[in-house]
C-alpha cells in the first residue's frame, strides 16, 4: 500500500513538472528557423530507411527528420491546410530527390488515403542542426511562480556549508 502511495505521489510530481504551456505555432516555427541553414535546392531521401519522422510547424512548414540530429525544414509557398492534424504525409519526389519549387507535401487524414490532393508546394528547403535545436529546447524550460502562502516562517539558519558537506 505504501508503495502505491509513493508511486502515485511520484506520478503527480512528474506530471506537474511536465505541464508547461505549449509554444505557439509561430514560436515553434521561429525556433526551427533559427537552427536552419541556408536554403538548398533539394534533398535526397534515404530510400533504405523505412520511415522518416516529421514534425508539423503550424500550416506553413514542417521538419523532416532523417536521423535525430539531421533533418530539413520544408517551408511552403502558402498555407498547408490540415498539416497539424494529419495522420501521415506523402512527399512527391523524382528518383528520391525532393526539389524546392517542384515538389509538394500531400496531407493524409483519415478517409483521404487514396484521394489525389494538389498538395502543398515546397518553396524552400533548409538543413536543420538537430543538436543545437535540441539544446535550445532543453534550455527553454518554463518556470511558474505562485504567491507564498500566508503564515510561512523562515527556516532556521544552518551552520552546514552550501555544498552539504562537513565543515
Amino acid at each position: 500500500m505504501r508503495g502505491v502511495i509513493c508511486l502515485t505521489l511520484l506520478a503527480g510530481v512528474l506530471a506537474g513538472c511536465a505541464s508547461t504551456t505549449p509554444m505557439s505555432n509561430a514560436d515553434r516555427l521561429a525556433l526551427y528557423q533559427r537552427h536552419a541553414g541556408a536554403p538548398v535546392p533539394s534533398l535526397v531521401l534515404n530510400r533504405t530507411v523505412r520511415r522518416t519522422d516529421w514534425t508539423p510547424l503550424g500550416d506553413q512548414a514542417l521538419a523532416l527528420w532523417n536521423t535525430q540530429s539531421r533533418g530539413h525544414l520544408l517551408e511552403f509557398r502558402g498555407r498547408c491546410a490540415g498539416l497539424s492534424t494529419a495522420q501521415s504525409i506523402t512527399i512527391t519526389n523524382s528518383f528520391g530527390t525532393v526539389n524546392a519549387r517542384f515538389d509538394s507535401v500531400i496531407v493524409r487524414t483519415p478517409g483521404t488515403a487514396n484521394s489525389v490532393a494538389p498538395g502543398c508546394r515546397i518553396s524552400r528547403i533548409r538543413p536543420l542542426d538537430g543538436n543545437s535545436l535540441r539544446d535550445e529546447k532543453r534550455e527553454m524550460r518554463e518556470a511558474q511562480f505562485a504567491d507564498r502562502p500566508a503564515g510561512v516562517v523562515p527556516e532556521p539558519e544552518d551552520d552546514t556549508p552550501a555544498g552539504g558537506g562537513a565543515p
